[in-house]
């Protein structure tokens, strides 16, 4: 079992919570607000919960993500519930792990849809706009290779590679830091760098292709 998900294990109850501020070239754009909570699943068994919101204000209509999403011991997501708060096109997104698949239905006010996507081996649920997801995705980070990006809002697979490239020297809210990179790399992204500190907790995401940096908030 690799540190990260060893150290993820031997934490119960709450493990983290904080706020990240997403900036797009200089200009705040949003917040996400995230929990990560280990505990007993809805499915049973035990696992981890994520849950987040992400208010992007700055721009009308206002639009809020929050997405629930169930992590089984095993790193494969179990399940998802996820609101979308957009006065255009309200929805809700529920996501469930089957045998080889992850169905995904979109559930609108006039509309119900379903699609079945194939889990391959290391599957994670992630979001173009939500990034606390990549957590899970980092924690495979220090056995490296492939990963299975499911994106149920596009209704999008992506194949990816995630790469740990170590502890190296960055910046966190414009100070030095010295912080865990992993990259994950494919998709219409190209490249997502994520970095965590010493007990694996998200400190900051950087898009290069999107001018987009994620920075968690000074003591948060």
């Amino acid at each position: 079992m690799n540190w990260l998900l060893a150290v993820a294990l031997l934490q119960t109850g709450l493990i983290d919570e904080g706020t990240l501020v997403v900036r797009e070239d200089t200009l705040e754009i949003a917040r996400e607000s995230f929990r990560l909570h280990h505990g007993r699943l809805a499915r049973g068994g035990s696992g981890w919960t994520l849950a987040t919101t992400i208010r992007y204000d700055r721009a009308r209509p206002v639009v809020v993500l929050a997405p629930i999403l169930e992590i089984s011991v095993d790193t494969l997501p179990a399940t998802l519930q996820f609101d979308v708060a957009d006065p255009r096109r309200p929805s809700r997104i529920l996501g469930e792990l089957g045998r080889g698949r992850f169905t995904v239905r979109h559930v609108a006010r006039a509309s119900e849809r379903a699609r079945e996507f194939p889990t391959g081996q290391r599957p994670v649920v992630l979001d173009d706009s939500v990034f606390a997801l990549y957590l899970v995705a980092a924690w495979r980070a220090p056995e490296g290779g492939s990963l299975t990006g499911i994106v149920p809002r596009s209704l999008r697979r992506d194949t990816l590679e995630v790469r740990d490239l170590g502890v190296t020297a960055t910046t966190l809210n414009q100070d030095p830091a010295t912080l865990r990179h992993i990259t994950v790399s494919g998709g219409p992204n190209s490249v997502v760098h994520v970095w965590l500190d010493t007990t694996g907790r998200l400190m900051k995401i950087e898009i290069p292709s999107r001018r987009t940096v994620v920075e968690r908030l000074a003591g948060g």
